[in-house]
């Protein structure tokens, strides 16, 4: 099938560039400025779905800006791979950017035009990352996600923030950022070209596998928004930040574009035919393994709830990675529909934070006892979110967990049968406890008036939870996806 020709990629960014824009000219007009986020959201969202007809028919949206050096082009691809973190981006954008107003209003956050705008541009450089052509463009856009989402992080400008706001700039602009320019030159030199191929960018390349190995693993780390260890400990420094930007860097944009260039990197520039060749795929697995059990471990350890939301996260990520690197078509299937399904669910959990935040001031789970009778739908959201995270049906967790555990017997590699199946036991013990603690613990002395739902920050999380279970029951359209994606 012929590509479309299409300015809509450019499109879907530019309207998300545009609300930056708009909401920088209206700071003083605070009612209407807050309009244009979940306006533009729903634009974008509009665009990002009238591409999705003829990716789902196998077909391509192309779009050639200019070019930078020969064989290095500035230019957009709408496949199925960048349609699910597209779609994923764009539609939580819609909910992020009406849970933030009422998130920011309630605790009459400081400097929420600087908020809403660099929020915005971060939706603007994931959905172009999801819709680039090459690696060029890629990393273009990952490194203005990075840059745009620090002032986000660092929003309450406390010392906890300036620190925490260091370590992720260092992380994500410092240590990873040698790496992968060391990837794209070696790319580059190796196969003249730096766009993504079906089967792979360097399957066939005249180049030593030691070299291969190491650009491999320049990737991997040089990603480090896919928070695989050691490359993690900026994600939870990064839980500083208001709740609505934990959202976004757990659930929406940040990590989702760590794990989205990963796959990148494994489907399109060295494919699987040589991931498995070169042996990396059953290496990276041993990994990521260690990761997903040692990130929930620490998880089980941590009293904040959005620190043990944090290493949840990282645990869960390296789910997508495992996924792809078992090569079982299967897994593979698994592993990208995870970023749908953990996109819907976390988001909830970090919603669900935010909503007990504002009500209560409350961040530890120890404190939380009998706070479910006072907030039952936002803790009814965390326990439906929980068991997507654990994997229970009907919930979305459970598809991406099913394709996973069936990928993994499919593979032959029943030891990452056991660590999925580990981690679901570890999950339940880390999430299920703060349910039982809201709903069941002896009550906080505080008056049933003090503690209550606040709507404009409720409303948005009990849709998320609706989204993970109609995704468990109606998986079709990002299973399509995925299905697209492996072939």
């Amino acid at each position: 099938m012929d590509p479309v020709i299409s300015i809509r990629p450019l499109a879907a960014v530019t309207v998300a560039g545009l609300a930056a824009l708009a909401v920088l000219l209206l700071n003083k007009r605070e009612k209407l400025r807050d309009l244009v986020s979940p306006l533009a959201a729903i634009v974008m969202f509009a665009i990002v779905a009238s591409m999705a007809p003829t990716v789902l028919a196998g077909g391509t949206v192309d779009l050639r800006l200019f070019e930078i050096l020969p064989g290095i082009d500035f230019a957009f691809r709408v496949d199925a791979l960048g349609m699910v973190f597209a779609t994923v981006s764009s539609l939580l954008w819609i909910v992020a950017a009406i849970y933030s107003i009422g998130y920011m209003r309630h605790l009459n956050e400081h400097a929420q035009t600087r908020f809403f705008a660099c929020f915005a541009t971060s939706l603007a450089a994931a959905v172009g990352g999801a819709f680039s052509a090459n690696l060029f463009t890629l990393v273009i856009f990952y490194e203005v996600l990075s840059l745009v989402t620090y002032p986000l992080v660092y929003h309450h400008e406390d010392e906890e923030g300036w620190k925490g706001s260091r370590k992720y700039l260092v992380y994500l602009m410092g240590a990873s950022k040698s790496a992968l320019l060391a990837a794209l030159a070696l790319t580059y030199h190796v196969a003249g070209s730096l766009d993504f191929v079906a089967g792979g960018l360097l399957a066939g390349a005249d180049a030593s596998g030691p070299l291969l190995t190491v650009v491999y693993f320049c990737y991997l780390f040089g990603f480090a928004k896919a928070a695989v260890m050691p490359m993690h400990a900026w994600l939870p420094a990064a839980m500083v930040a208001p709740t609505p930007v934990s959202a976004l860097l757990h659930a929406v944009a940040v990590v989702k574009m760590g794990v989205f260039c990963v796959l990148r990197v494994v489907f399109h520039v060295f494919g699987v035919g040589l991931v498995g060749g070169l042996g990396l795929g059953i290496a990276t697995a041993y990994l990521v393994s260690f990761t997903i059990l040692m990130a929930s471990v620490y998880a089980l350890t941590r009293d904040d709830l959005k620190a043990r939301l944090a290493y949840s996260t990282v645990s869960q990520l390296s789910y997508v990675v495992l996924g792809a690197v078992l090569l079982s078509p299967v897994a593979m299937v698994g592993g990208i529909i995870h970023i749908a399904a953990h996109a819907f669910s976390k988001i909830t959990l970090f919603f669900c934070a935010g909503s007990i935040y504002c009500a209560s001031g409350k961040r530890n789970i120890s404190d939380m006892a009998g706070i479910g009778r006072r907030l039952p739908w936002t803790m009814g959201a965390f326990f439906v979110a929980s068991l997507s995270m654990i994997g229970v049906p009907p919930t979305a967790g459970f598809v991406s967990k099913w394709y996973l555990t069936l990928g993994s017997v499919e593979a032959g590699e029943v030891a990452f049968l056991i660590v999925l199946l580990a981690s679901s036991v570890l999950n339940a013990a880390y999430f299920l406890p703060v349910s039982y603690v809201a709903f069941f613990g002896a009550e906080a002395p505080e008056s049933p008036a003090t503690v209550r739902e606040i709507p404009l920050v409720t409303v948005p999380l009990v849709a998320t939870a609706v989204l993970s279970v109609l995704m468990g029951i109606f998986p079709g359209y990002f299973l399509a996806l995925a299905e697209g994606v492996v072939g």
